[in-house]
């Protein structure tokens, strides 16, 4: 009876897992197809350094409570509420933050490359993952391996290609390429921010004696 309840849990949390995946692409795919480069690329800017804290958080906790659970990544999916959050964050955030990688590697490459714990707890959760069999088998997993190669968790094999890459080589094709769009993007918000202001023209203030 429990081993069957453990397979329903199984089954449940993988339908899940592929629902939230779904709700993760459909948001890059959003961020993909905007026109405005500059925008895209200042709202991936303001994603990743989002991303990075709450991600290395969720990672280091969910890492913490795993580890006192004394779960290993191939036993059992847990039934406990806790363990089970954890567990579902390791995998959920993991390969949310391969999509991202994969689409925009060179932004992603300008910070994961100066962050070494981060990098550290990104090559744990690509461990686990592949060890969970949740990934195994499907376009998922295809996700973690390039991934893996792409940030260079492993070596590139000889005919690696990253089928997501959505940077523009005539836009962004340096670190310094990068940071020039962040500056003009903020140039630009600032100078619109006037605009705003300049038509809302001065406020009229009446005096309590006038009222």
């Amino acid at each position: 009876m429990l081993e069957c309840v453990v397979l329903l849990n199984v089954s449940s949390d993988k339908h899940l897992f592929e629902t939230k995946r779904k709700d993760q692409l459909n948001a890059l795919k959003n961020l993909v197809e905007l026109s405005d480069v500059n925008q895209q690329y200042k709202i991936i800017d303001i994603m990743l350094k989002g991303l990075m804290f709450p991600f290395s958080c969720v990672l280091e906790d969910s890492r913490a409570v795993l580890k006192a659970a004394n779960l290993q990544p191939d036993d059992p999916f847990p039934l406990d509420d806790k363990i089970k959050e954890a567990y579902s964050h390791v995998v959920e955030n993991t390969a949310f933050f391969g999509d991202v990688a994969l689409r925009f590697p060179r932004i992603v490459h300008h910070y994961y490359d100066q962050n070494v714990d981060w990098s550290g707890l990104l090559r744990w959760g690509l461990r686990f993952c592949n060890q969970t069999g949740v990934f195994s088998g499907g376009a998922h997993q295809h996700v973690l391996t390039l991934m893996s190669q792409e940030l260079g968790i492993t070596e590139k094999s000889a005919d690696f290609v990253n089928p997501y890459r959505t940077e523009r080589d005539d836009v962004l094709h340096t670190a310094e390429a990068f940071q020039k769009i962040l500056r003009e993007e903020e140039k630009r918000r600032r100078k619109e921010e006037k605009r705003k202001e300049i038509r809302k023209g001065p406020r009229i203030s009446r005096s309590r004696t006038e009222l």
